[in-house]
């Protein structure tokens, strides 16, 4: 016969369930009793009987029988253990209501972002992006029409309107920048935006600077700065597509 397993539930312990019936319950006990009394085992050297069970095993069908042959507290028992079933499954139910919820917040959070994230590249990077690519990338052109002849006024002074521009733009970018917190997971992106204005403003303030003074360091320095500034945003560029 298969060697029984004994637990804290006397159902269990008699290898029965909680439909058994008084007679059942008697021929269960009387079955184990039998089977696991110290007489009609062999012993070990150490004085358990075979199987390691000794009297604990003994004792737990006795305890098992006495309580479920007795109807009061058989009746008392199966209440206390309907209880504890009761309390086991709402503990359950809990758990499972607690994992929902967890992942319930977390599609929550993770929509939020995502609804976030969209709302900046709208309203901030996109526009912000192509102001300053515009105004960045005419740098090139307008110094070459310039250098047709720096000193003739008409020249210089469709090179100071392109100046006012970029200066125009230069302030709206930052407007938008400024017009909503960026979502951290774009911290880097707007960090190379943000050094990227920067960058173009000094080159703005460069170039006014050759404008009044016709000294090509001025000039020279302004376009360095124009370059960073346009690697700046080509870098942003860059890392969102690795975020989007």
């Amino acid at each position: 016969m298969a060697q029984q397993s004994f637990s804290a539930d006397h159902y269990q312990t008699l290898g029965l369930t909680s439909s058994a019936s008084p007679n059942d319950i008697k021929q269960a006990y009387r079955q184990l009793a039998k089977q696991y009394h110290p007489d009609t085992r062999g012993k070990t050297a150490g004085g358990e009987t075979e199987g390691g069970l000794g009297h604990d095993a003994i004792a737990q069908i006795n305890a098992a029988y006495e309580v479920l042959s007795d109807p009061k507290l058989k009746q008392a028992y199966d209440r206390q253990r309907q209880a504890a079933s009761a309390t086991t499954t709402q503990a359950r139910h809990q758990r499972t209501a607690d994992v929902q919820n967890f992942y319930r917040r977390q599609r929550q959070r993770e929509e939020t972002t995502e609804n976030q994230l969209k709302t900046w590249l709208k309203q901030v990077y996109n526009p912000v992006d192509r102001l300053l690519s515009k105004s960045i990338n005419g740098l090139k052109g307008e110094v070459r029409m310039l250098s047709a002849d720096p000193f003739d006024d008409e020249l210089m002074e469709n090179f100071q309107t392109y100046l006012e521009d970029c200066r125009s733009a230069l302030e709206k970018s930052k407007q938008k920048f400024k017009s909503m917190p960026n979502p951290s997971k774009v911290a880097g992106i707007a960090a190379n935006l943000y050094y990227c204005m920067n960058q173009f403003e000094d080159g703005i303030e460069e170039i006014e600077r050759f404008t009044t003074t016709y000294d090509d360091s001025y000039l020279h320095t302004g376009q360095e700065l124009f370059r960073i500034a346009s690697q700046l945003r080509k870098e942003a560029k860059s890392d969102l597509k690795a975020v989007v």
